[in-house]
């Protein structure tokens, strides 16, 4: 009767055990999970990142720029100097998200579309990377100093760029930025109209709320006359609730693509040094009807 009743508990425990063991990977082979915040904000410093505005949310951006830190002290190194955009982000869905904004270098509007097309995941489904594009449309307000016929296409530039991002563990992110410029309007004619370069942009989780980022654009080589430089710009990111900021140093005055992928001409070995930062705001306009994936 002891040898039955030590068989029965010994059979029960050991298949109790099995099903606790077993479960969680049935669960894992069935379910998705996705990578969530590969970086804390839709913009890694300066450029795009791969991460949109939630699904029914409004990001209020205000990116500022002051002026080079060698410009001396009667320029109070810079801070009596400033470039401004402002702009807003709509999550329309979970991968798609649109943008208008507004800068005072050039008096330049710009408008934007942003694709999320594949999620870096794991379980029944395995992504290795995010993959995502964005595209722009950007005009030049600036009054003419010319006599040259003042024609609206001429103003008009446009960005699209390819996103591809990992996050690599809890602490690590990587994004490589292909982009692709077009300006219909150059300013010599030796100058190339199709502008290409290409971005990369890291990020290092410190804490819960404070993240270390780096973002460089290499610009290839005969497109310019002009000596324009690449853009490199490192910073912090400091989440606090629904607010984003991003404290940063760069080279580059301009703050939307057009502007500082190609007209970048600060050299940070000669002090030509901007101090900005972005603040992102967070609403929520509508709650999505389905659960967040």
């Amino acid at each position: 009767m002891k040898r039955l009743l030590f068989f029965f508990v010994f059979s029960q425990s050991f298949l109790l055990f099995s099903q606790d063991s077993l479960t969680p990977e049935k669960q894992n082979t069935n379910k998705i999970v996705y990578t969530e915040e590969t970086f804390k904000a839709s913009r890694i410093i300066l450029g795009q990142s791969i991460e949109n505005p939630p699904n029914g949310a409004l990001t209020l951006v205000i990116s500022h720029h002051f002026g080079a830190l060698n410009s001396g002290f009667y320029n109070f190194f810079g801070l009596d100097q400033s470039s401004t955009r402002l702009g807003l982000e709509y999550g329309i869905n979970n991968w798609l998200a649109v943008g208008l904004g507004r800068s005072t270098y050039e008096k330049t509007w710009d408008g934007y579309l942003k694709f999320r097309i594949l999620r870096q995941s794991k379980g029944s489904r395995t992504m290795p990377l995010s993959f995502g594009i964005f595209t722009n449309i950007a005009v030049n307000t600036l009054k003419l100093t010319t006599d040259r016929p003042d024609y609206f296409d001429a103003r008009l530039s446009y960005c699209t760029q390819a996103l591809i991002a990992r996050k690599f563990g809890e602490r690590f992110s990587f994004q490589l930025t292909p982009t692709w410029i077009h300006m219909n309007l150059v300013p010599a004619p030796d100058d190339h109209n199709d502008i290409f370069s290409l971005g990369a942009g890291a990020s290092i989780k410190v804490s819960e709320v404070i993240s270390l980022n780096v973002e460089y654009f290499y610009l290839f080589p005969g497109q310019h006359l002009d000596d324009y430089t690449n853009s490199f710009s490192i910073g912090c990111d400091i989440k606090a609730g629904a607010h984003v900021f991003q404290l940063f140093l760069t080279n580059s005055q301009g703050n939307f693509e057009e502007a500082f992928i190609t007209e970048t001409n600060g050299k940070w070995f000669n002090g030509d040094i901007y101090l900005g930062f972005n603040i992102l705001r967070l609403f929520t306009i509508k709650y999505p009807k389905t659960p967040k994936e």
